[in-house]
């Protein structure tokens, strides 16, 4: 059974415990193994930290895994020194792991080069692609109905590479290293609530008026009710009261049932608002995120028409001018 390419001699090389108990490829340990290549490609934990953007911490550890998934030591720090060096079989498992990691990597993308080549797969956040992403397809499919367009989720910021993407759609702050890196879109924060609510306490129509209220919480460190407070205030708004979500989806759902007031992005909450299932108690009231949405592609990726086409309809799509709100304080 052929284990990795190349990888037969480190078998023989290595004491007869560790490949005896070999049996099948599910005891493989990949994730190790890939954090060892990366050590053995870099020359250190910490640079191949940076490679794989993790930190280094995590790649210690998958180190210990491994040394103790093997029984024996594969890196040491000779005293005095504070370079890595590998020990005879450290050297050998890394020459051959990066030797099948690289084929593998050769061997996808060179089956990912003879997809279709009207396809197109983007990666993106569950809910980037459900708020603002989803709600445009149809013009893309009015406009390039020769394009066949996929969507992963992912709430990872996974290389789109490893997540089988063309390229991918981020939020957050960029640049990030390894990657393409182009500006989208700018945002801006506001808060939002259901009319029914904004009726139910009052008309509430002035930031003060957010301490007799609920908020609601996205865990996104880029969305915190803090950058508002930090604005408008008030000074004395608890920010720790409120329940908390792990996704900008879940909070403007929370916010369209009732049950509190949300921060939300302007570019998230737009169809909600125009749709009459949210309002801004604050009118305009905002607090502007520059860089607020990426493009991000691979920095060896080879140029297809149809991906070109697809980032250039986004472009369009994130340049329209916002819609026009009647009203932003009443329903």
């Amino acid at each position: 059974m052929s284990i990795l390419p190349g990888a037969g001699h480190l078998f023989r090389s290595l004491p007869r415990p560790f490949w005896s108990n070999f049996e099948t490829m599910k005891d493989l340990p990949l994730n190790a193994l890939r954090a060892f290549a990366a050590i053995y490609e870099t020359g250190g934990i910490r640079p191949a930290a940076r490679s794989l953007q993790v930190t280094h911490s995590s790649i210690s550890r998958h180190i210990r895994e491994l040394e103790s998934w093997i029984g024996l030591a594969l890196v040491e720090t000779p005293k005095g020194m504070r370079t890595l060096q590998f020990t005879d079989q450290g050297e050998a498992l890394g020459r051959s792991a990066l030797a099948g990691l690289r084929e593998l990597e050769s061997a996808v993308a060179t089956i990912r080069e003879a997809k279709r080549g009207n396809s197109v797969m983007i990666a993106t956040t569950a809910s980037f692609a459900s708020c603002w992403l989803l709600p445009r397809l149809a013009d893309l499919e009015a406009t390039h109905p020769w394009i066949e367009l996929s969507i992963i989720v992912d709430q990872r910021r996974a290389h789109p590479s490893e997540q089988g993407a063309d390229f991918g759609l981020r939020v957050g702050r960029g640049p990030w290293s390894g990657l393409v890196s182009e500006p989208f879109m700018d945002d801006a924060l506001y808060p939002v609530m259901s009319p029914a609510l904004w009726e139910a306490t009052g008309k509430p129509s002035a930031p003060d008026d957010l301490l007799g209220l609920r908020l609601l919480h996205d865990r996104d460190p880029n969305s915190t009710w803090k950058l508002w407070q930090k604005a408008f205030g008030p000074n004395d708004l608890d920010l720790r009261r409120g329940p908390r979500f792990t996704a900008t989806d879940l909070v403007l759902k929370a916010a369209n049932h009732g049950l509190g007031v949300a921060l939300a992005r302007d570019r998230m909450v737009r169809e909600d608002i125009i749709a009459g299932h949210l309002i801004r108690p604050f009118g305009h009231a905002e607090v502007a995120i520059r860089h607020a949405y990426w493009i991000v592609r691979p920095e060896n990726a080879t140029s297809r028409k149809a991906v070109d086409t697809v980032i250039d309809w986004l472009r369009q799509q994130a340049a329209k001018p916002a819609a026009m709100l009647a009203d932003l304080t009443e329903p």
